[in-house]
């Protein structure tokens, strides 16, 4: 997964370098030692439970009051209220993320140091997270491989690690409602036949991606159905996303375009007559979010997709 730099899944691919660049854009051993699991109960005062990681079963806090997050999981934590000690740098720099994580550290799976004086009593990272032999002596280490499930099967694996598998499943259900009717009655407004594509902006490339890598994909193609461009539908979706220049995007920009764009990027391609002249550009049908905060697939930023969703499409 750590093939390229394309944002988030750069990001899940730089965490897993987690929807970056533009070469091309996810099995720790699991289980906890004596001395990881020791310091958890140490530090929490708190029972254990057994969780089925993917590489085995693993002792975890039945309780944790201190979780280090070392990948794209953060939101999914804070959404089932369990207190957060560090997170990693894109979860950081997530404008919806600020308020909630203003008083907790920054950490990288390299800044151990960090880490041992944060006293966690559980890390999560990916499978491809550095020095996971030496973070589990710190806390009980749990990994996952990006993708191996999908987005709400994901969330539901970490209530179950954070011992809320009930809460997790309840948001599950309720999401699974709310974005399929929302999905109902946009293609009741707009025409069940109109096509749907999220593209980015990172550095200087574009992108356009399929229907798993974060931006609202999941929402817009998994639970609403709408659907995407032929052309996106043949280069985009196997691989996830695909890198695109000015002169070939009205190929893959649908009758509606979700831009996730990011402020510090080359956007000029806004004032191209190329871009101009598409019919989503002419009839107002481009809507603009902050790509930073629309990277991620979990609760907290998906509720934000979903609302945005519903007010520019539904408008």
């Amino acid at each position: 997964m750590k093939k390229i730099l394309i944002p988030f899944l750069l990001f899940i691919l730089v965490l897993a370098t987690s929807a970056c660049g533009s070469a091309a854009p996810k099995k720790d051993e699991a289980a906890s030692t004596p001395a990881a699991t020791g310091a958890a109960t140490a530090s929490t005062g708190s029972k254990t439970i057994s969780y089925q990681s993917e590489s085995g079963p693993i002792e975890v806090p039945a309780n944790p009051q201190r979780v280090i997050v070392l990948s794209s999981f953060a939101g999914n934590v804070m959404s089932l209220g369990v207190n957060l000690a560090g997170v990693d740098s894109w979860s950081k720099m997530n404008p919806n993320f600020d308020k909630s994580l203003k008083d907790v550290k920054e950490v990288s799976d390299e800044s151990l140091e960090k880490i041992i004086e944060l006293k966690p009593d559980l890390i999560i990272g990916l499978s491809n997270t550095k020095n996971v032999e030496k973070l589990k002596q710190i806390a009980p280490t749990v990994t996952y491989t990006y993708g191996k499930v999908d987005y709400l099967t994901q969330h539901i694996e970490i209530g179950k690690l954070l011992n809320k598998e009930k809460e997790a499943r309840a948001w599950v259900d309720d999401f699974k409602k709310r974005a399929q009717q929302a999905g109902t009655d946009i293609k009741a407004k707009i025409g069940a036949d109109k096509t749907i594509s999220v593209i980015e902006s990172f550095d200087k490339q574009l992108y356009v991606f399929g229907d798993n890598w974060g931006r609202g994909t999941e929402i817009l193609y998994q639970e609403m159905k709408l659907p995407m461009p032929t052309k996106v539908k043949e280069m985009a979706l196997k691989e996830g996303y695909y890198a695109l220049s000015t002169e070939v995007l009205p190929q893959f920009m649908g009758d509606y375009v979700i831009f996730s764009k990011n402020p510090d990027a080359d956007n000029s391609f806004q004032q191209t007559e190329t871009y101009k002249n598409t019919p989503a550009a002419k009839n107002g049908h481009v809507y603009e979010a902050n790509a930073k905060v629309f990277y991620f697939n979990d609760p907290v930023t998906l509720d934000y997709q979903l609302d945005f969703f519903i007010k520019n499409l539904l408008k």
